[in-house]
């Protein structure tokens, strides 16, 4: 991959103000892509996003988005083809987690939890197909080693996610040979916004303390635990290199899944 692989390209992040979507988005624009970001209560910290990508030379928006509403995709969609005139890279990164045990899931819980991280990414893919199909782009969906392990306390997101996969497959079969499909399945990620730890990002497990870090870090291969550099950079792979590869589901966990 070229340090500009993505130059001249336009590429939108759900979820993309905070924590693993910003890193997703700057890392995008750092290798030359124009960024739509999409936020849903986060509006200062997408406004921080757009402004960090503008100082890496990029244009970018900032578009209020709810993925689980279909006309508030629709309108996402557009302002983003009307503002950039294109649409090359689609990372579908907005999710939610929640842990409870499973007897004990709400049928309320049940649905928020499927309608952000599978129905979500079904309906963005589906309105960015025609200018993604234009651009022969990319679609880049953000799994979890979730949707790979059974996670007893976390019954509704592992089967979001598994779904996600399933439909990450789907997707690469239905849009090609115009559009490549494939997901990033990311295990423990450890969030550090500044020089301030903020909280564990969970995406293995349910504990949240330095304890907890430390020893699913002891439990992994590679001996740490997952940085949003380390998912980005594999986006920016899927992003950017060959078109041939499609359908994929890539674990990057360290080895913790082994």
């Amino acid at each position: 991959m070229t340090p500009q692989a993505l130059l001249g390209k336009s590429a939108l992040v759900t979820g993309g103000a905070r924590r693993i979507g910003r890193e997703i988005a700057l890392t995008l624009a750092a290798a030359g892509a124009d960024l739509t970001v999409t936020y849903r209560a986060s509006e200062a910290d997408a406004a921080e996003t757009v402004r960090a990508i503008q100082n890496l030379g990029r244009s970018a928006l900032a578009v209020e988005c709810d993925v689980r509403s279909e006309a508030s995709v629709r309108a996402a969609i557009a302002a983003c083809i009307s503002f950039h005139r294109r649409l090359d890279v689609l990372v579908n990164n907005a999710a939610v987690f929640e842990s409870s045990p499973l007897d004990q899931i709400s049928l309320a819980q049940w649905d928020a939890v499927l309608e952000t991280n599978a129905r979500g990414p079904f309906l963005v893919a589906r309105e960015a197909l025609s200018a993604l199909r234009a651009t022969q782009g990319r679609i880049v969906n953000i799994g979890s080693l979730g949707g790979v392990q059974a996670w007893a306390g976390h019954a509704h997101y592992c089967s979001s996610k598994a779904a996600l996969h399933m439909l990450t497959q789907a997707m690469a079969k239905s849009f090609a040979p115009d559009v490549s499909v494939n997901c990033v399945a990311p295990g423990w990620i450890e969030i550090s916004e500044g020089q301030v730890q903020a909280s564990v990002e969970v995406k293995f497990g349910n504990q949240e303390s330095a304890n907890g870090a430390s020893g699913f870090a002891a439990r992994t291969p590679m001996q740490r635990n997952g940085t949003p550099s380390d998912v980005a950079q594999t986006v920016l792979f899927f992003a950017s290199g060959p078109r041939f590869v499609t359908g994929q589901i890539l674990t990057v966990d360290g080895g913790l899944g082994l």
